[in-house]
């Protein structure tokens, strides 16, 4: 399964129309839910409902069959000397709680200090994306990111700041829209020295 498309799983069936066949099992458990939830899953406008949601999940957990750290095998080292702070801001992404599956909205700013070599600046984007799709707590999701760069990369210093708001807090529970969550993960040279540190939350627009 494509993280960066939602294309269907190896093992999914598709139909004359193209569309992901959705296995009677979990066409029923979506109707089941409805039913609980308080309506009828036979009537006219919720009869196709479950195999959206079916085809919809497999999209948003699409980072399931995708390995970010593919996106960075490919490395550039002709970079003409240049070994100052790589950073990608605002970047959305959309992903969905573990603990009551509700949206996970927000953006990352991702940073690294290359040691002999950069990446595409969309394999970035493409590494967020690849763990944003599956089921997060953002606390994970920021680490996961940080570690795979570290670790494929080998930079000098990688920094990541997610900020991103939960409809598990703003439509359920304490309904408190407005309210978001930051997390980030300084390692290397961001973490070991203030300096660095300072000047990439700087550029992440994250200094007071």
């Amino acid at each position: 399964m494509s993280c960066a498309h939602g294309d269907p799983e190896d093992g999914d069936l598709i139909g004359q129309d193209g569309k992901i066949v959705v296995p009677d099992h979990v066409a029923e458990a979506i109707r089941t839910l409805i039913a609980w939830a308080g309506d009828d899953p036979t009537r006219e406008g919720l009869v196709d409902t479950p195999k959206r949601v079916a085809r919809a999940w497999r999209e948003y957990c699409a980072g399931y069959g995708d390995d970010p750290a593919v996106h960075l095998s490919r490395v550039f080292e002709e970079v003409g000397g240049y070994d100052e702070i790589v950073l990608l801001k605002d970047i959305p992404f959309q992903s969905h709680c573990e603990h009551h599956m509700a949206p996970i909205m927000g953006r990352a700013h991702i940073a690294y200090l290359p040691r002999n070599h950069v990446v595409g600046i969309s394999k970035l984007a493409r590494v967020l994306h690849g763990f944003a799709r599956r089921l997060q707590v953002q606390e994970r999701l920021t680490a996961e990111v940080a570690d795979c760069i570290w670790e494929n990369l080998k930079p000098l210093g990688v920094a990541v700041v997610i900020e991103a708001t939960h409809g598990c807090m703003t439509s359920r529970g304490v309904r408190t829209p407005g309210v978001s969550m930051v997390t980030s993960r300084m390692m290397g040279v961001f973490r070991d020295d203030d300096r660095s540190r300072k000047e990439v939350l700087s550029l992440m627009g994250m200094a007071g």
